[in-house]
């Protein structure tokens, strides 16, 4: 049975409050941080570590807005992202970097097997992740953003980076996915993408018709397949 608590983080005067599950048994366990969507922490992310907290790793979602946005409003989130897509965006890789840090530091964390995975948003900041060498055993993009204000540079990205990608998203075209390959490809990076021909934006969300928007759908198959891959990873993670 999961026990559930909290993990801080400060950033850029900002204190950070992420959620964690943690598995069973005695640690360190093998751990995983879960990045959110643009939609916040308390949306698809606290499902995902409960999962991964039963299958025995250390789980850890991420909160990149902070507090006040988190426990506000939908348009609360909505605004927070806007700051990151507007002006904003060199930050996303120092927060995330920030996490890291402390997820690393988590007295249950074991170091030495550490992997992250990001929903849309999080999958953006996944990647940010990768291209900044952090010291992860694998990333994995579920629907993410792409693009960079940074690209990777040859030697840096030390771990396995999965993208799974909509061929109809709007939010991460295939011209989009086909530069992240050259970028990746050029850096030397060890990667996988992966293009679903009949999915859009969020097809890992069950919810996703709610928001009523073009572009934005569930998947059944791609959300499977795309879990069943990130599994196939996590039995990595065991490994001592």
């Amino acid at each position: 049975m999961a026990r559930f608590g909290t993990i801080h983080c400060e950033h850029d005067g900002t204190r950070l409050e992420g959620l964690v599950a943690r598995p069973a048994g005695t640690g360190p366990f093998p751990t995983v941080m879960v990045m959110h969507s643009a939609n916040g922490l308390r949306h698809q992310v606290q499902g995902t570590i409960e999962t991964l907290a039963g299958m025995g790793f250390l789980a850890i979602a991420t909160d990149m807005y902070g507090p006040a946005a988190q426990n506000g409003p939908p348009e609360a989130c909505h605004a927070a992202y806007a700051r990151f897509t507007g002006e904003g965006m060199h930050n996303v890789r120092a927060r995330s970097l920030a996490w890291f840090a402390a997820v690393r530091a988590h007295p249950d964390a074991d170091p030495a097997r550490l992997a992250a995975i990001g929903y849309c948003f999080g999958g953006h900041c996944v990647l940010e992740l990768a291209r900044a060498g952090a010291g992860l055993r694998f990333v994995v993009s579920y629907h993410g953003t792409l693009g960079t204000h940074a690209r990777a540079v040859a030697g840096v990205p030390q771990c396995e980076i999965v993208a799974y990608c909509g061929a109809h998203d709007p939010f991460a075209t295939l011209d989009e996915v086909d530069a992240l390959r050259r970028e990746l490809a050029d850096a030397g990076a060890r990667y996988q993408i992966t293009v679903f021909g009949e999915a859009a934006h969020s097809f890992t969300d069950p919810d996703a018709g709610a928001m009523g928007m073009e572009g934005i759908r569930y998947n059944a198959m791609a959300h499977r397949m795309s879990w069943a891959g990130t599994v196939a990873l996590l039995e990595t993670l065991t490994d001592a």
